[in-house]
């Protein structure tokens, strides 16, 4: 009953996360169902792609009553097709090379992202979410990985992992939420659904 509910949380803040893509590009976006799991640290980077794939990874610190961290990562190629999206780029440009307007745009597309999950956990729950400025790096999966397996190992080794579809015309791109709370988080956020 507990995942069912994680899982409806990931559903709900996954269609909000489109829905605020979709507003940002002007463009429609459509989202598959997203497949919610709670994995282990170790299981990640295999999700996204193995520990040696690029990606891009847009994380965040919680603060206020759920402490612990949330991370949105997109494969390079997807990054580069939404950034494309967002600036009007009609050549298509391909290269994993972004430049500093580029970053910039990656940056905020993950913040608008990553906002409104956020916004829906908080609306869902009735809980107070604050979130530090987003730190992105680009760089293998695993190392990316390894901070908040450091950060977060000794007090847990479960993550809650979103991974949803969306798309336009053109492709479909898959973009991967991940919400490690503390220990006590958990609890708090289970207690507040009346689990």
């Amino acid at each position: 009953m507990q995942y069912d509910v994680l899982r409806e949380i990931g559903n709900i803040g996954a269609g909000n996360a489109t829905t605020a893509l979709s507003q940002m590009i002007n463009a429609k976006i459509d989202m598959k169902v997203p497949n919610v799991e709670l994995l282990e640290f170790k299981e990640l980077s295999d999700i996204v792609g193995g520990a040696e794939n690029l990606v891009v990874g847009i994380l965040f610190t919680l603060e206020g009553q759920i402490d612990g961290m949330m991370m949105f990562m997109m494969d390079v190629d997807a990054s580069r097709h939404l950034v494309n999206l967002l600036l009007g780029n009609t050549d298509e440009n391909t290269s994993s090379e972004f430049t500093e307007m580029e970053l910039s745009a990656l940056n905020e597309i993950g913040n608008i992202i990553a906002g409104a999950y956020l916004s829906s956990l908080a609306t869902l729950t009735n809980i107070v979410i604050t979130s530090s400025v987003p730190y992105m790096a680009i760089d293998m999966a695993g190392a990316i990985l390894s901070v908040p397996a450091i950060e977060f190992g000794k007090i847990g080794d479960k993550a809650l992992l979103i991974e949803t579809e969306f798309g336009d015309e053109i492709r479909e791109v898959n973009g991967y939420f991940i919400l490690i709370p503390t220990i006590n988080s958990y609890g708090k956020i289970l207690s507040s659904l009346g689990l």
